[in-house]
């Protein structure tokens, strides 16, 4: 026997009267427990609404447009009479539970309707959130590590985000056991997104076998609707678990249960829209984060996202920011597949970044590139000699120590080529510190770890955190802000070869020195011609901020000091 019952809205926090964007079913629809029924949005936020339990929808009571509060009729479902049905696959677990629900009711003296719920919602689920990971934002989720019923410890990692130019691992809290996951690979996070629940005292407290099983995900949400059916609440509990860890995983938008966690996502959004907006901007290529919505409280509106393509495709000079999200406007390309086998492999979300980075470098900064030469015949006798003690256990003396502490000088004596542009382009920033950017090769793109406080580290210090810095960013294991911060970089090309190259500035520093490999050539010396180690330097500068004489000073300034690696002591 089939009844019908109204789905009402459930608790969503401190937001009222909020806006339903998309309903996902329709009369007729079978809908399962969990199932998403309709999408709501509020100020900040987009939250998807889903089925207290199955049924098949009857009636639809709310319409696109409509503005709901908590406690409003969404829907009408036929629920079939569980009492028949849920009874025959209860004899195959019907044993435990009968010895566990007996002793529960002598103990307490209450009747088994009352008594079941009780024992499933002892411990409560905790929402483990995006803790802070620097000025990063929208972070993949590249793995997923955990599952709905896995049991992590503290400090265990959930999942794997990478950034921009870097692969972090969230760690676990606390304890506990997985009752629900709220994200999926690909997602993007944010500081304060909801990752999963998590149930900090899951261990079985009575000792029933159906409290460790991955049960939590549905007593948490149906707990309202484990009373009016009390001896089959159990059983529909079951099979609703047994999909969850292959639906929710992938697809299933996370269930706010707790305004703490609503509000957690409402910080998080950067660019208010609904689904069929972001969807619009996604397919046109335009960011929203770059768009002033007209909508209300600065919502953006599809009409934003056409206005913003057209002004972008229209406008005769563009800014150098719009430049680098505008189309491109290359002519089309013949397919290659025409002339012969080719493949097509998807390029790296960090030689990505990289690329857009470069490209609003190169199109926004006027270079200009200095070239030039340092006699090191001396500077690396001297490594030659003290490369490594035969009692240290450091890193190897390389000729990258030398190049810092040098540029750190060179830095201290022209202060010009470590300060930045403001955003306004009429002040500069000058910078009291000397941190130099190292630019790394690694299988995964180029990266660039910055060493802090150059100017006041030994030479020994500088190899080995060069070292470290080096083998955790070919490992993808640097920290966002161990890329951020730098003033100057240095991009050495020696150990493969060149004789000289332009390398691009790194926006928002100014100045860019890059090392190609040392040779030895013929110097004059005002009597004969005698063999002498030399070392290419190409230094590319913001002209904008740099003069050509400023940087004709500096490189011959950096010549100097590596030609008497003395005068750094001076």
């Amino acid at each position: 026997m089939a009844t019908v019952e109204d789905i009402l809205l459930p608790d969503i926090g401190d937001f009222a009267d909020v806006e339903i964007i998309e309903i996902l079913v329709a009369p007729g629809d079978r809908i399962e427990a969990e199932q998403s029924i309709l999408t709501l949005e509020s100020d900040k936020a987009t939250i998807e609404i889903p089925a207290p339990r199955a049924g098949v929808v009857e009636h639809l009571k709310v319409a696109v447009g409509d503005r709901v509060s908590m406690g409003a009729p969404l829907l009408s479902i036929s629920t079939e009479d569980t009492t028949t049905k849920a009874q025959p696959p209860e004899p195959a677990l019907e044993p435990p539970p009968p010895g566990a629900t007996s002793s529960t009711m002598a103990a307490t003296q209450t009747p088994a309707p009352s008594a079941a719920p009780a024992a499933a919602t002892t411990t409560e689920d905790a929402a483990v959130l995006l803790p802070d990971i620097g000025d990063f934002t929208d972070i993949p989720v590249i793995e997923i590590l955990v599952a709905p019923g896995d049991r992590v410890e503290l400090d265990q990692s959930l999942l794997t985000l990478e950034s921009d130019k870097a692969t972090m691992e969230i760690p676990a809290p606390t304890a506990g056991v997985v009752s629900e996951l709220a994200v999926a690979v690909g997602d993007t996070l944010n500081t304060g997104d909801l990752i999963l629940m998590l149930r900090a005292d899951a261990p079985a407290e009575t000792g029933e076998p159906a409290t460790p099983e991955p049960i939590p995900p549905s007593t948490g949400p149906t707990t309202d609707s484990a009373a009016p059916s009390p001896s089959p609440s159990p059983s529909p509990s079951i099979p609703s678990a047994a999909p969850q860890p292959g639906e929710t995983v992938p697809r299933k938008a996370p269930v706010l249960p707790r305004p703490e966690d609503v509000a957690a996502i409402a910080r998080g959004r950067k660019a208010h829209a609904s689904p069929a907006v972001r969807r619009f901007a996604r397919e046109l290529g335009v960011e929203l984060g770059a768009i002033t919505g007209s909508g209300p409280k600065g919502r953006v509106l599809k009409e934003d996202v056409r206005a913003f393509v057209k002004q972008a495709l229209t406008a005769t000079s563009l800014s150098p920011n719009a430049s680098s999200r505008s189309p491109a406007t290359t002519p089309a390309q013949p397919d290659p597949a025409r002339f012969g086998p080719v493949e097509r492999v998807e390029l790296g979300r960090i030689r990505r970044i990289s690329a857009r980075h470069l490209h609003h470098s190169w199109t926004s900064i006027p270079h200009v590139t200095q070239f030039d030469e340092a006699d090191i015949t001396e500077l690396e006798a001297f490594r030659a000699t003290h490369k490594r003690a035969p009692e240290e256990t450091g890193a190897k003396l390389t000729l990258l120590p030398f190049l810092l502490k040098a540029v750190a000088t060179a830095l201290a004596r022209m202060p010009i080529l470590k300060a930045m542009l403001d955003d306004d382009g009429e002040h500069l920033i000058h910078r009291h510190y000397t941190h130099i950017g190292v630019a790394v090769d690694t299988p995964n793109g180029l990266v660039v770890p910055v060493v802090r406080d150059v100017d006041h580290k030994g030479l020994r210090t500088l190899a080995d955190e060069l070292a470290d810095l080096s083998v955790r960013a070919r490992a993808q294991r640097l920290r966002p802000d161990e890329m951020q911060g730098g003033c100057f970089t240095i991009s050495s090309l020696g150990g493969i070869g060149g004789t000289a190259f332009t390398p691009i500035v790194n926006a928002p520093e100014v100045a860019i020195l890059g090392v190609s490999r040392a040779a030895t050539r013929p110097a004059w010396d005002g009597e004969r011609f005698v063999p002498r180690l030399q070392l290419p330097l190409s230094l590319s500068y913001d002209h904008r901020v740099v003069d050509g004489a400023d940087a004709a000073r500096f490189i011959t300034e950096l010549s100097t000091l590596l030609g008497d690696i003395r005068q750094l002591l001076l």
